[in-house]
């Protein structure tokens, strides 16, 4: 799926990043998201056991169901993908599906319809972005999906917190933390992936998780925004520059390369 932050702009540097890491006896990533590390990994014959977590309800329920039963997925997708205007999409995102494959075929049709992938939800963890203006939509690449089925068939998941690591995390496994990202400006916070957000305190928990896990031997690499915060937050590890191009802005002259940093303690 496109997620808003999503890891696939910075392949190039993070897979090599993992590559120098020693390959533990698991992997854990506590916010998946659209989950690009994971699976980029997993297409290279690592990480075959993960545990993958994160807070938000509908995308751990999806990818479950992809995993569990990704025919009856695929079957639900077929019909969004017939029935795909402006007005389907209100009617569907409108609506509470009845079982694990229809939400799960839900969420992908919102988010690969919805504006710029925006997924946003509102104070009550109700899921708002509009309708977007694509042209010829993929909404149902089986392909895809049967090979996303296959790669989590392996793993864990599990609706949780990221502190929830502490209790599964081992001396050498692999550890990569994706947090929303601390914002570069005041208008430029976008943290609602889920009810509540992801503020300061979160982030300073956050770090607080990654420097008892680096004392446990954890392998950890984290990425977040290049501010003095996050370079304040992560002092005495590795912090590599890099630069990644964000398209939330609605103004695409305001889109371009956004520096971003890599931090790891390996």
């Amino acid at each position: 799926m496109k997620w808003i932050g999503g890891k696939r702009q910075l392949l190039g540097h993070l897979i090599p990043t993992f590559t120098e890491a020693q390959v533990g006896a698991s992997y854990h990533e506590p916010f998946v998201g659209g989950g690009a590390v994971f699976f980029a990994l997993r297409a290279q014959g690592r990480a075959t056991c993960a545990r993958l977590s994160d807070v938000n309800q509908e995308l751990i329920g999806g990818y479950l169901a992809i995993r569990d039963g990704v025919d009856d997925v695929i079957s639900h997708l077929r019909i969004h993908a017939s029935l795909n205007d402006k007005e389907y999409y209100y009617r569907i995102r409108s609506q509470h599906p009845r079982s694990a494959p229809e939400a799960a075929a839900r969420l992908i049709y919102l988010n690969k319809t919805c504006f710029n992938g925006l997924y946003r939800v509102n104070n009550s963890g109700v899921f708002n972005a509009p309708y977007g203006r694509h042209k010829n939509p993929t909404i149902c690449d089986e392909t895809n999906l049967r090979a996303v089925s296959a790669a989590l068939a392996t793993s864990s998941l599990e609706v949780a917190s990221f502190e929830t690591v502490l209790d599964h995390v081992h001396c050498n496994d692999v550890v990569y933390f994706d947090p929303p990202y601390i914002p570069v400006s005041v208008t430029a916070s976008f943290t609602e992936y889920s009810a509540g957000g992801f503020g300061n305190c979160e982030q300073q928990r956050l770090a607080d998780v990654f420097r008892e896990l680096n004392k446990r031997g954890a392998q950890l690499v984290l990425s977040n925004s290049d501010t003095d915060e996050v370079r304040r937050l992560y002092s005495g590890f590795r912090i590599d520059q890099v630069f990644a191009r964000r398209n939330v802005n609605t103004r695409a002259d305001r889109r371009g390369p956004v520096a971003e940093v890599i931090v790891r303690n390996f």
